[in-house]
């Protein structure tokens, strides 16, 4: 009894520990903005990857590449933000990766022009569900 005790107490603070350690609030992309400034986990269906006809932004100076939830650019209500200097960190294109998929990313919710955003910089912010 007191081994089964230790087990279940070992199991809950792992996943305790995970869920504090990831931060993993998760919130909708439409609800995103109400968190401005705070560690949140989005989840969405990626309905565009950067601007229309563009495999990046290659006429921006760090050719970040743009995931926009749920509709389309320029209609978007969640944006993740993957600078170009960490494009060669995924295992393929990332607008190839997640294109038309439902994932989720954990990081800081900021805002650009009154969007919200996350700025993922490690491919483990960003889950396929």
């Amino acid at each position: 009894m007191r081994r089964f005790k230790i087990v279940v107490s070992v199991v809950l603070s792992i996943g305790f520990v995970s869920c504090f350690a990831y931060g993993q609030e998760t919130v909708s992309p439409e609800d995103a903005a109400k968190f401005i400034g705070q560690q949140k986990t989005v989840c969405g269906k990626v309905a565009s990857a950067n601007h229309p006809g563009l495999t990046y932004t290659e006429d921006l100076t760090e050719q970040p590449t743009f995931l926009n939830f749920n509709k389309p650019f320029p209609n978007q209500v969640f944006t993740v933000v993957i600078p170009g200097m960490d494009r060669g960190k995924f295992e393929k294109p990332p607008e190839t990766l997640y294109s038309e998929k439902e994932i989720c990313v954990t990081g800081v919710i900021e805002s650009y022009h009154g969007r919200p955003e996350i700025i993922a910089k490690e491919p483990a912010q960003i889950k396929i569900k």
